[in-house]
């Protein structure tokens, strides 16, 4: 996480903790010529865009006040979608038994992605159940070798 991200959460956590919405995930991003603060909300049932636009609007707010980023950006906050990243301890445990995606930093049985359904969380690896030809099997994923880990939509 950058020093800019963390400033960020740190400066909106207390806004999105009173408004009742979870904050997922917050991206500093370049794109082209322009910046881009996404800011990912989440609360029980989901989001919709009326929630998206009030935590815009205090957001925005808070960043005026107290903004640590230095040249123009524009501010977008949406809901993490169905393919939500999975980055605290929080979200392995609520995607336990739900197909999740991971991609490691290094290869692990000569695969750095895989694809399966979420096991169970230890306190230094997670399990994932994955479908290798006709069969299923089980591997253990170290946590420090998840580079991301997101819910994956699986048909």
């Amino acid at each position: 996480m950058s020093k800019i991200t963390e400033q960020v959460e740190t400066l909106i956590q207390p806004v999105l903790d009173k408004l009742n919405f979870e904050l997922v995930e917050v991206l500093f991003e370049k794109e082209g010529k322009d910046y881009f603060l996404r800011v990912s909300i989440d609360k029980e049932g989901g989001v919709d865009l009326n929630d998206c636009t009030l935590a815009s609007e205090k957001i925005s707010e808070v960043m005026d006040e107290h903004d640590p980023i230095d040249q123009m950006y524009y501010l977008d906050v949406a809901s993490p979608g169905a393919e939500r990243p999975i980055k605290k301890e929080k979200d392995y445990q609520n995607a336990i038994s739900k197909p999740i995606y991971v991609s490691l930093y290094a290869p692990i049985e000569g695969a750095k992605e895989w694809l399966g359904t979420l096991q169970s969380v230890e306190d230094d690896y997670i399990v994932m159940e994955v479908k290798d030809k006709a069969k299923t099997k089980q591997v253990e994923i170290p946590k420090n070798k998840i580079a991301k880990a997101r819910h994956a939509v699986m048909l």
